[in-house]
């Protein structure tokens, strides 16, 4: 019986050591770790400025419609003020409508935009990834983080320059 435990306890040992020799070699690999300040990244990127610039235009373009609605808002009411008590209560109705058209523009101009912001910022943050991803496999990264992640990383591991000068090509 005492040989048996002996055996089991000799066979056990051997097993363990054979397990944690090859679980020691899996320890040993050593990573190439990297981070990429993304919001500086996003900030110099040329098609986000790009697309500031469009979506600017675009609602300076708002804006302008949006004076018109105003002024002529501006006009009735000024219309309004020397016409009699019931060319008034009629003028009224006619500047009620107009300001619900006007609130109503100002809901679908602002949720259009927002809406255009969110999508040339998703497209962006994707080609940035993509990059990211691209760059990473082609120079054998195993890990590649956001600065925001990271309480501290030495300047050697930041690739926020390499990223931005493949974005920007």
């Amino acid at each position: 019986m005492n040989k048996k435990i002996i055996l089991m306890t000799i066979a056990a040992f051997a097993v363990v050591s054979i397990f944690g020799a090859a679980c020691g070699k899996a320890y040993a690999k050593e990573y190439k770790i990297g981070y990429v300040d993304l919001a500086r990244v996003f900030d110099e990127y040329k098609k986000t400025k790009e697309s500031e610039k469009t979506l600017e235009e675009k609602g300076k373009a708002k804006d302008a419609e949006r004076k018109k609605m105003v002024d002529e808002l501006r006009r009735l009411k000024d219309e309004q003020a020397i016409l009699s008590e019931k060319a008034k209560a009629e003028k009224q109705a006619i500047i009620d409508t107009k300001i619900k058209n006007l609130q109503e523009f100002d809901k679908s101009a602002r949720d259009e935009i927002v809406k255009q912001r969110n999508d040339l910022l998703n497209n962006i943050m994707k080609e940035i990834e993509g990059v990211v991803t691209t760059y990473a496999k082609e120079t054998g990264y195993d890990i590649i983080l956001n600065s925001r992640t990271i309480l501290y990383g030495a300047d050697q591991f930041d690739l926020t320059n390499d990223i931005l000068s493949r974005l920007n090509k």
